[in-house]
């Protein structure tokens, strides 16, 4: 007997139905704030982060692991405590000063239907001495060898220091696409890079200055 994988008994659930004009426009937001790049490997979209059935999803920690605020307070919350006890190991056995900023690593995704979470910590932005450009762009590079790594396919990502590390989003989105695409363009492993914003005018300040060939 077939049994059924994680990812998969965590996706079902009842249907239900939209009344049409809910559909329709539900269907004209999702089409404005929804864009691929780099021959569909790369998605733009609105959603939450918690909710992608993907091999990863990638948290925007703080440096003590230990959970916290926005994402990675959302990430702790439904995955449950299987994260923060293998966070708590990786603080005693590789990082007891905390996760050093740029820096990634891997734990289980618990309750979420992701298979993984892999977390890193952004740069507070006016606060690593002009460094700051070189620090994100080392968050997303070191999350997606870390995928590439552990056999993955598929990961999504939040808009790393974005929030309250007070990065700009039109300069984030030039670091994070221009090191996605170099790092897609010598990898053939990964065939889909989620970019999974908040909320629409995220989308469309990231689709404004992201800096994809295609």
């Amino acid at each position: 007997m077939r049994l059924k994988s994680k990812r998969a008994k965590k996706v079902e659930s009842s249907t239900f139905r939209l009344p049409l004009g809910s559909k329709l426009k539900l269907d004209v937001m999702n089409s404005k704030h929804e864009r691929t790049f780099l021959d569909g490997r790369v998605r733009v979209m609105v959603g939450d982060i918690t909710k992608q059935d993907v091999d990863a999803i990638v948290n925007a920690a703080n440096s003590s692991l230990l959970g916290g605020g926005g994402v990675d307070g959302a990430i702790h919350r439904a995955g449950g405590p299987e994260i923060l006890e293998a966070c708590r190991e990786i603080r005693r056995t590789r990082f007891p000063e905390g996760l050093p900023t740029g820096e990634a690593v891997i734990t289980t995704a618990g309750k979420m239907p992701a298979l993984y979470v892999i977390h890193t910590v952004g740069p507070i932005y006016g606060e690593h001495r002009g460094q700051e450009a070189e620090l994100l762009a080392n968050c997303y590079h070191n999350s997606l060898t870390l995928a590439v790594e552990k056999n993955l396919t598929s990961i999504a990502f939040p808009a790393i220091s974005t929030g309250v590390y007070g990065y700009p989003l039109e300069e984030a989105a030039v670091v994070s696409s221009k090191t996605i695409e170099n790092f897609l363009s010598t990898d053939r492993q990964l065939k889909e890079v989620r970019l999974v914003f908040f909320q629409p005018r995220d989308v469309e300040a990231f689709l404004d200055h992201q800096k994809f060939s295609e």
